[in-house]
């Protein structure tokens, strides 16, 4: 199965073309320009160098929050495009997920961990997603939340007989409170816990040969909070 797989909620614009599991190529740019600038031109190159069009594609894959508000919507809009085009199936996939998945690459993952990813949501707040690692795959265990470090941590208390295994920026911002707080957790090795579209891909396929996939319909960003603006239109009135 040929996946296009796209990952825009963080502050690398990541595509990649996927046979089923196997990346056949990845292109990552995290500097100055914004995803709207970036997102179609690495699309058209790596096509272009795989002599590919996007009908070749049996599905995409694509991230769909939580992350940056407006990385999620360019790369869901232009998805949804896509699907609208040709037809092609498409998973969503949160960004927590993709980040759980990032632990295959990972030497300290077993089948006896707990998976907690958190990306950073600023004043001491995260996204946080919770998943049992099964045979590679990874089960999700709570509902995904944006909460105070706090609050997550609460959370994970009832986890803590298994090793937890942390992965994402968060874990990285607040590792000195969660070793604190559970003294046998674990962190993965620093290049994985950037968000990649590799990830985003093999997570996808999984979702599609448990049968959760739809049209672009059936995509719509993940955002779990308000945005800034939004917050601070209200904090206004």
């Amino acid at each position: 199965m040929k996946i296009l797989s796209i990952d825009t909620s963080s502050k690398i614009c990541s595509v990649s073309i996927l046979e089923d599991c196997n990346v056949i190529i990845e292109e990552n740019i995290d500097d100055s320009l914004t995803h709207s600038q970036k997102l179609m031109p690495m699309i058209d190159d790596i096509l272009k160098e795989q002599n590919m069009k996007l009908t070749d594609f049996d599905l995409f894959a694509c991230s769909v929050g939580p992350g940056s508000f407006t990385g999620v919507r360019i790369g869901v809009s232009t998805v949804k495009a896509f699907c609208d085009v040709t037809n092609v199936p498409v998973t969503a996939v949160s960004s927590l997920e993709g980040l759980a998945y990032n632990t295959l690459n990972s030497k300290l993952l077993n089948n006896e961990n707990i998976v907690c990813s958190l990306i950073d949501a600023k004043n001491d707040n995260v996204y946080c997603g919770i998943f049992k690692n099964e045979d590679h795959k990874f089960i999700q265990l709570e509902d995904l939340c944006a909460k105070n470090i706090n609050e997550v941590l609460d959370i994970l208390g009832k986890y803590y007989s298994s090793p937890i295994l942390f992965v994402g920026d968060g874990a990285v911002y607040h590792k000195d409170l969660i070793v604190e707080k559970f003294s046998n957790s674990l962190f993965v090795e620093d290049e994985l816990n950037k968000q990649t579209s590799i990830s985003i891909g093999i997570a996808g396929f999984n979702k599609y040969n448990k049968g959760i996939y739809g049209d672009s319909n059936s995509l719509s960003p993940l955002y779990l909070r308000k945005s800034q603006a939004e917050r601070a239109l209200e904090g206004e009135k």
